[in-house]
Order: structure tokens, then C-alpha cells, then sequence
């Protein structure tokens, strides 16, 4: 057991846009450093305001990144696949955690502790930059999602964010594209900013219309072109 997981330790570092091109030293030294935990679905990870201590890196399962909302809901920023890093922000600064993090499957973590990850990050500045390319990928996709919010009406927001979850969470089927994250419509909703009321019924339009497919709470897009079109509708 132990050696499998030693495998995928070194398989997420090998294959992550941050640490591909280190050495293979290079690599065994930050992997001494870091530690395994495992996680229930639905079990709280981390969270806003919480210290923070590290960087994670998902091995198995998926991991939702989340800010709470006033009036007792949440806005869902990002889900963490496997071979994905999150945390880094609070790594960098050392300061409390900017959002959530709950696994919503069984998920295994690597995680790396900023009292270790700090020095070498000092002795490799590559991976500095990389951080910084990261997180400036994050920060323009909440961006987006706060324009999306604000500028778009219920269809094209449901419709842009059925796609983009198609394209990073999505796997070819005969029917057409699956995503394949069994989200609830309420999760959804809180992704988009829209009630789990609305998301139904635009939902089951939709599939009368053929553009997409639900099965048991799969959801499959059929004619991504036509979804497309409906991601620029405008009510005005």
C-alpha cells in the first residue's frame, strides 16, 4: 500500500503545470517533506479564516473551493481535481484561508506544510513564477464568474457554466458529452447565483429541446454549439 501511494505522490508533482520540470532529486526531496490524508465526501477540509498551513494536491476525488454567504448559502469558486493543487494562497502569505475547502467524494491529499514548502520555494524561484501564473488563473476565473453574475441573465450563466464544467469535468459519450460530477441543482445554483427552482426548469427545458440529456442526476450535453448560443442570450 505504501508503495502505490508513493507512486501517486510522484505522479501528481510529475504531471502538475508547478513541479514538471524538476529533477528527479529535486522531486524526492519535496516529497519527503509532505504527508497523506484521506477525507470523507461532504467532510469540511479547511475552513474561510482557519490558519493556514499548506499546500494540497488532490490524488483521488474531487475537492469543492467555496466562500460562504451572509445569508447562510455559498458561492462555489472552483472544483479541485485530481492532480490539481489548492491552497496556495495561503501558503504563500501565510495568512488565514480565503475560502472553504470540502472534498465532495472519498479524496486522498498530499499535503505539504509551509514551514517546509517555503525554503525550497526560496531555493527554485521557477516555481515561484508558476504559483504566481496559478494564481492569476484563479483570479481572472472568479473575475469571470463575478462578471457572469452580474452582467448575464439565468440561461447564459447556466449555459456558460454547463459548458466550462463539460470542458474540465467532462468525458465523450455516445449520447454527447458527460459531465462527470454528480452535482445537485442546488450545488449548481450556488455556482451560478440562481435558485435550485429556476435551475430545474431551465434544466428540463433544455432537455425537452434536446440540448441536453439528465439521468439520474448526470447531466450530458448534446449539442454543445446550441448550448453555446444560449451562454450569449440576452433578455434585453
Amino acid at each position: 500500500m505504501a508503495a502505490s501511494t508513493s507512486i501517486d505522490k510522484r505522479q501528481a508533482l510529475v504531471g502538475h503545470f508547478l513541479f514538471r520540470h524538476l529533477s528527479p532529486e529535486e522531486l524526492t526531496s519535496l516529497l519527503a517533506r509532505a504527508r497523506i490524508e484521506q477525507r470523507k465526501a461532504n467532510e469540511v477540509i479547511f475552513r474561510k479564516d482557519s490558519p493556514g498551513h499548506g499546500l494540497m494536491a488532490v490524488l483521488s476525488g474531487r475537492v469543492k473551493i467555496s466562500s460562504p454567504a451572509t445569508d447562510g448559502k455559498e458561492v462555489v469558486l472552483n472544483i479541485i481535481n485530481p492532480g490539481e493543487v489548492f491552497g496556495e494562497i495561503a501558503l504563500l502569505d501565510g495568512k488565514p484561508r480565503a475560502a472553504d475547502a470540502t472534498a465532495i467524494a472519498p479524496s486522498e491529499l498530499m499535503v505539504i506544510d509551509r514551514r517546509d514548502f517555503v525554503p525550497f520555494l526560496e531555493s527554485h524561484p521557477r516555481i515561484g513564477v508558476r504559483l504566481l501564473e496559478i494564481l492569476c488563473e484563479r483570479l481572472r476565473r472568479t473575475s469571470e464568474q463575478l462578471q457572469d453574475v452580474l452582467f448575464l441573465d439565468l440561461r447564459a450563466r447556466l449555459a456558460k457554466t454547463l459548458l466550462r464544467l463539460s470542458q474540465s469535468h467532462g468525458r465523450a459519450m455516445p449520447a454527447g458529452r458527460q459531465i462527470d460530477l454528480k452535482l445537485s441543482q442546488r450545488e449548481i445554483g450556488n455556482m451560478t447565483g440562481l435558485t435550485r427552482e429556476s435551475i430545474n426548469k431551465q434544466l428540463r427545458e433544455w432537455h425537452k429541446r434536446g440540448l441536453i440529456r439528465l439521468d439520474g442526476g448526470q447531466i450530458t450535453i448534446r449539442n454543445a454549439a446550441a448550448l453555446a448560443q444560449e451562454s450569449e442570450h440576452d433578455d434585453d
